[in-house]
């Protein structure tokens, strides 16, 4: 079990939403709360200065929202877990924030002790949905989101892509099915193009929607 504690930015333009997350989360034994901004800008500078390791983001603030901001983390290649936080529920809304790199999608209604473990399971590499926002995507593919492209797969990456939703490193998932790192790393590339994705946080999210998580 890690030492440190996990390491939060909020980013959020309601001043009252930030304190009281962080009067929640300051009573977690592994939670540090290690700064705040007040919009998806500050929060990309933010997120450079103080290297957290989870970011709990709104998608709509003035200025730069929280999709620019997740894909300008992206391009900068932070490694910060964004995990949204907010009150919008639409499908035009959940979508693009997870094509945006995402890792997981909560509403602000969500109970606190929800919240701490939807922070542990970000930062642990799992990819986190509630059940309506896994709805939004299972519509989406429904309106012609590309479900006939994961026939294309091979049985071993079917297996790949269901760990790799499980949140499991190259060298874990070489571990789990015997393989070597090489290989896996080969089957890893074969599925993004396959599918036609562009990265591993993609490939989790298409796995959440397609039933291949665990």
């Amino acid at each position: 079990m890690a030492d440190k504690p996990i390491r939060v930015l909020l980013v959020d333009d309601h001043q009252v939403v930030r304190r009281g997350l962080r009067t929640f989360l300051e009573v977690q034994d592994d939670i540090e709360v290690v700064g705040e901004a007040a919009d998806g800008a500050e929060g990309v500078a933010r997120a450079e200065e103080l290297h957290p390791d989870v970011v709990l983001m709104d998608v709509k603030m003035p200025g730069t929202d929280g999709i620019d901001a997740l894909k300008r983390l992206r391009e900068l290649g932070n490694p910060a877990r964004v995990l949204i936080v907010t009150s919008f529920t639409e499908q035009r809304t959940v979508v693009p924030a997870l094509r945006a790199g995402a890792r997981g999608y909560v509403y602000k209604d969500i109970d606190p002790d929800a919240l701490a473990g939807a922070i542990r399971s970000v930062h642990a590499g799992h990819v986190l949905l509630q059940p309506e926002v896994a709805g939004a995507l299972l519509a989406e593919d429904d309106h012609g989101g590309g479900t006939g492209r994961g026939g294309t797969l091979t049985e071993r990456e079917r297996e790949v892509l269901g760990l790799i939703a499980d949140g499991r490193s190259n060298r874990e998932i070489a571990r789990a099915l015997v393989l070597s790192e090489k290989t896996v790393k080969t089957h890893v590339s074969n599925i993004l193009m396959k599918l036609d994705l562009a990265d591993r946080t993609q490939a989790a999210l298409w796995a959440v929607r397609h039933g291949l998580t665990r």
